[in-house]
């Protein structure tokens, strides 16, 4: 099995376990290349540096995407160009691992963790995130939903989840982000 790891750091060889999402140590995998494509940029972050919004430590994990019932991973723009902002000049590496020792499978289709370090079998250079996402759209590996396509009741959902997002967000450069992007904030 061939493990995915997508970093913007050049030349690992041992992709080390950090604290994320879950509170603990691990090393995020997919079992899918094109799955890992979203993760060479966060959009909290990106904007927050273009804006040079002072911050430090981890950063806010911005993640418009989920996986549609044949398992291909769908994006969704929850704003007007979000795509393009995100990921268009970003480069990064992907990163393969041959095998993972006892990966534990997550309930997000194809994923898994490793909570010991992780030895590099092979790296692909990604010279432009938005080229590499588009590019798997067309090969049908990514579905993506522009803004421009959702559904009123879709943009009704984005809305009140952003509201409730922001009333309960505690991180500043999360909000900085969120007043930003979502004009019905301010």
């Amino acid at each position: 099995m061939t493990y995915y790891h997508a970093s913007p750091l050049p030349g690992l060889r041992v992709l080390e376990p950090h604290v994320s999402n879950h509170g603990r140590a691990l090393v995020y995998f997919s079992e899918k290349r094109e799955n890992v494509l979203v993760y060479l940029s966060n959009a909290v972050e990106k904007h927050c540096r273009e804006t040079a919004f002072p911050h430090e430590g981890a950063w806010t994990k911005w993640g418009p995407y989920g996986f549609d019932r044949d398992g291909i991973l769908r994006l969704e723009e929850y704003y007007p160009d979000a795509l393009e902002e995100t990921y268009r000049g970003v480069s990064g590496f992907i990163y393969r691992c041959g095998s993972v020792k006892s990966p534990e499978k997550l309930e997000i289709p194809f994923a898994a963790v490793s909570s010991a370090p992780v030895e590099v079998t092979g790296c692909e250079v990604i010279p432009d995130a938005l080229r590499a996402i588009t590019q798997a759209e067309v090969q049908g590996l990514i579905r993506i939903t522009r803004y421009h396509e959702l559904s009123d009741s879709m943009r009704r959902w984005i809305e009140e989840t952003i509201r409730n997002e922001y009333a309960k967000a505690q991180q500043p450069e999360y909000r900085c982000f969120l007043e930003a992007k979502f004009a019905f904030l301010k």
